[in-house]
């Protein structure tokens, strides 16, 4: 009986949990989200360059090694 009480609990505390999660969430200013946006485009060029250095070094290397088999 107590194992049935508890898996009834469980969604109810769960729709709780998430009804106050929301109402807790405000939407972001202009200069939050400028500053989000900001900091995503800044990962992203960062990634961007990372990648396009390692594929950089990785083609002449791959060359070297398969061209001097």
């Amino acid at each position: 009986m107590d194992q049935a009480k508890e898996l009834l609990e469980m969604p109810r505390q769960f729709l709780k949990d998430g009804r106050q999660f929301i109402t807790r969430c405000s939407k972001p200013d202009r200069r939050e989200f400028l500053r989000i946006s900001q900091a995503v485009g800044m990962g992203f060029l960062i990634m961007g360059v990372i990648g396009y250095v390692v594929k950089l070094i990785h083609i002449p290397v791959n060359n070297i090694l398969v061209g001097g088999a």
